[in-house]
């Protein structure tokens, strides 16, 4: 019987045939957690499941991303555990302060890979669909389990096929299409389903790594672009990965990516998607271009080409947090960092920051910012009374030099 991609990569952990709506243990083959939540799967192992060691330290990986530097007595502290703790249990995949964030290092440092299953204690692992693995968030017990046993258990989600049509226009992103794809859906519109992207061999790594990565905010399991010569220019393909004729999607929908313009999402709702042209009367104090979904080198490209011999608006503040160390040094290399320096931008350590509002950004009270993250609810980026509308890095450039939401295809 033919299976969707998720289908084939659980099977494969499983080393059995599984379907949608099975449940099964599967053989994890990466296993992530992050600075803010590794005390707590510290504690779970030593003192819940009583583990001194861990039995597979090369499937498991540690990032320091998330308060990056430490911003406080009591984070430096988590901080410190972690670093002790890889280095009590031999985990050599341990990336400190400045390394960049966690979705972007598995797949940077290609510690997740397709047709693997990994999990990881943020939410966003989602993300590792674009090189067509099946990646997912849990809970701190769960992540503390597979750091235990090297397995995990779930049910096998339903699968969603999204076939992409068309080409984006001029100033148009994959940023774009997953807001089109919340406002035409809403935020529960793929609860505990997978999603495949079809259509998107013309998508950089880099965009698809954006797709996948938002559908968490769709509320999908996984997010899975199929392997294809881009794939296997980053990594082997395992054989028995392939779209198989005749496997069963829950749904199919199609999205003419033709049609679709520079959209905004506006708060304190992910799913309140408007077009960039119709919010010109919302005024920004900041503008964040960065986070796991937007801080690659190719958003970084693309808001140097909008700023490039410009000046940002005077009152507002443009931060810029790289992805990763990586990222920084071929800004710096090719000169894109220069020209956002020149246009007024600051910029961050690789990493989190301001995304979670814990530091290097944090917002007050009746403060507006346009992000380029996934995330825009009351508080998320510091005060509750803030206001946080989401966008591509196109229209975060085009808001920071204009001062207010701007659509990049006027400037």
């Amino acid at each position: 019987m033919a299976q969707t991609l998720s289908e084939q990569i659980l099977s494969h952990a499983a080393d059995r045939e599984v379907y949608a709506g099975d449940l099964t243990v599967a053989r994890v083959d990466r296993v992530m957690t992050i600075d803010s939540i590794a005390p707590e799967v510290i504690d779970v192992l030593s003192k819940q499941l009583h583990v001194d060691r861990v039995p597979y330290p090369e499937r498991c990986a540690l990032f320091v991303d998330h308060v990056a530097p430490a911003s406080n007595l009591a984070t430096a502290e988590g901080q410190i555990r972690a670093r002790r703790f890889v280095t009590e249990q031999g985990i050599r995949a341990f990336y400190d302060v400045g390394k960049g964030i966690c979705h972007q290092l598995m797949i940077e440092e290609k510690l997740v890979l397709p047709g693997m299953l990994a999990i990881g204690s943020d939410s966003h692992s989602t993300t590792y669909g674009a090189i067509a693995a099946f990646g997912t968030g849990m809970g701190t017990t769960d992540i503390a389990l597979a750091f235990a046993t090297g397995h995990t258990w779930l049910r096998v989600p339903e699968t969603v096929r999204i076939d992409l049509i068309g080409a984006l226009a001029p100033y148009v992103d994959a940023k774009d299409v997953i807001l089109h794809l919340l406002g035409r859906l809403k935020a529960d519109g793929f609860t505990y389903q997978a999603v495949e992207f079809h259509g998107a061999h013309h998508f950089s790594l880099a965009s698809r790594m954006t797709l996948c990565s938002m559908t968490t905010e769709l509320g999908a399991k996984a997010g899975i672009v199929p392997p294809d010569d881009l794939t296997r220019s980053h990594a082997p393909v395992p054989d028995w990965l392939t779209v198989q004729e005749g496997a069963n999607y829950l749904d199919r929908l199609t999205v003419d990516l033709s049609t679709i313009e520079p959209l905004v999402a506006c708060p304190p709702h992910v799913d309140d998607v408007r077009p960039a042209r119709e919010l010109g009367a919302v005024r920004v104090d900041q503008v964040l271009i960065g986070t796991c979904t937007n801080g690659r080198l190719q958003d970084l490209q693309a808001a140097a080409a909008i700023l490039k011999g410009k000046q940002i608006a005077g009152h507002v503040r443009l931060i810029v947090i790289p992805a990763s160390h990586r990222v920084l040094q071929e800004a710096v290399a090719d000169g894109t960092l220069s020209i956002l320096l020149a246009a007024g931008a600051t910029v961050g350590t690789p990493g989190c920051g301001p995304c979670i509002g814990r530091h290097m950004g944090v917002l007050g009270a009746g403060e507006v910012c346009f992000s380029t993250s996934n995330r825009n609810f009351a508080g998320r980026m510091g005060s509750p009374q803030a206001q946080i509308y989401l966008g591509s890095p196109q229209t975060a450039a085009a808001t920071a030099l204009n001062g207010f939401i701007t659509d990049p295809r006027t400037v």
